[in-house]
């Protein structure tokens, strides 16, 4: 049985391609520059070469059909004919109040993704697009929707009520709904299993560092608190955008500057985070590089969002009311830049987060799970690489089968002290080959 997971962006359509039976990734890539000139497509299958071709996509159903068109190739493809795929998961930003979990997509769902999409402008019209383009592709198979707010739904109300005219709640669903849900939801179960502990006694703290970028308090196994806001703009600093603010300074640029409603957005969430801050660079590798050659603002950028970081790990301290059992990196920042978990972790000894230098330059891949803190340390550093594909695959399956449901009533395979993800074990192989010191600090799974 195969199961394909979308990722629809407004100009991209990520994919993989996952075996249940043998549980191996089969396939994965990207379709890039959908809705623009030169569009393209990248494949990847494990023993073949990677595949690119040029094609272009005006539109998202053009661009699942290139999708299908490429895995069933007799040449490059790894199925036979689309009546193996069984299910579709699709990743989607922006579900509102309305959805706790995954859902098969149903006419009335995506009626709700459209009532919601103001919520997530830049991202939820992509993910309708590519639900309803695959639909039109796969349309006698279950598509389900994977939604990035659903996760954050267990949050209590002085966590995610806005200080603002109640009515602008009851009115426009104005509250605080917190993104990246599917990765904080695979990082926290994991810990869990690392932790030996059971996922209600479990109490981490999560920083998911990408371009963009979100924390997460859980307590006792659920959300409690998170970074970013309505929209993935509140929050940490991020590559592009600017995260907390005083929201006056869209008025006082708005009178000072001249700038429109859409001058304003476009600033906030394109233009200001690293890239505002440096004028050049919003790619933590670029920063880092200018540092080293003397760039103070460069510098400056990197003080600022260590501190902003720094700043929200104390607060879920604070809210979670309790020494965390862990604090948790997880994606491409988090899992590879030492020296910005190095200043995320900076002078935290007294609240017990205690970093040992030497394992956190060790740790970079992908393939492992690792474990950065001194030996002293009261609170666990670990570096958990994240996997919200599996995340989808599995509520894709469960969800065809009938018996899914919250994850805290659900279990994925990976809370298994003996999951293993094929695909990373054989990577981890050639990681160790390059660097044996790496095996010092891989974590050790109770009961294993």
């Amino acid at each position: 049985m195969v199961i394909l997971t979308l990722n629809c962006g407004s100009s991209s359509a990520k994919y993989q391609v996952f075996n249940w039976e043998t549980r191996d990734v089969i396939a994965s890539g990207v379709v890039e520059r959908v809705t623009q000139e030169g569009g393209s497509i990248t494949h990847t299958a494990p023993g073949k070469p990677e595949y690119t071709m040029k094609h272009e996509c005006p539109n998202h159903t053009i661009a699942v059909e290139l999708i299908i068109r490429t895995l069933t190739d007799p040449d490059v493809g790894v199925i036979s004919d689309m009546n193996v795929i069984k299910a579709v998961g699709h990743r989607v930003l922006h579900g509102g109040t309305k959805f706790t979990k995954s859902v098969i997509v149903t006419p009335e769902v995506l009626e709700t993704f459209r009532e919601v999409q103001d919520l997530g402008p830049l991202h939820n019209p992509a993910n309708i697009m590519g639900i309803e383009a695959a639909q039109k592709v796969l349309p006698n198979v279950p598509h389900c929707a994977i939604m990035d707010t659903a996760w954050h739904q267990t949050m209590p109300e002085q966590s995610y009520m806005y200080a603002v005219p109640y009515e602008w709640y009851e009115d426009y669903s104005v509250r605080r709904y917190g993104f990246h849900g599917t990765s904080f939801l695979y990082t926290a179960k994991r810990a869990s299993v690392i932790l030996g502990k059971n996922p209600e006694d479990t109490n981490v703290i999560i920083a998911h560092i990408g371009n963009g970028a979100s924390m997460c308090c859980v307590k006792n196994g659920k959300c409690v608190d998170t970074s970013m806001g309505i929209t993935p703009l509140e929050g940490l600093v991020m590559g592009t955008r600017s995260g907390d603010c005083d929201p006056a300074l869209a008025f006082y640029m708005m009178r000072k500057a001249g700038m429109s409603v859409e001058d304003i957005d476009t600033a906030l969430n394109k233009k200001s985070g690293l890239l505002g801050i440096t004028g050049k660079y919003a790619d933590r590798r670029d920063v880092t590089k200018a540092m080293n050659e003397g760039d103070k603002r460069a510098t400056l950028a990197y003080e600022i969002e260590s501190y902003r970081v720094r700043k929200y790990i104390g607060s879920y301290i604070a809210a979670m009311g309790k020494t965390p059992d862990a604090l948790i990196f997880t994606a491409g920042v988090g899992e590879f830049h030492s020296l910005m978990r190095a200043g995320f972790c900076k002078d935290m000894e007294h609240l017990g987060i205690i970093l040992d230098p030497a394992k956190n330059e060790l740790a970079r891949t992908r393939n492992a799970e690792t474990c950065i803190s001194a030996d002293n340390s009261p609170v666990k550093i670990f570096v958990i690489p994240t996997d919200e594909e599996l995340v989808m695959t599995e509520d894709a399956y469960a969800l065809m089968k009938g018996n899914y449901d919250v994850h805290t009533n659900f279990t994925y395979s990976f809370q298994s002290p003996d999951y293993v993800n094929k695909g990373r074990a054989e990577g981890l192989k050639s990681d160790l080959e390059k660097n044996p010191r790496l095996a010092d600090i891989i974590v050790k799974i109770p009961g294993k």
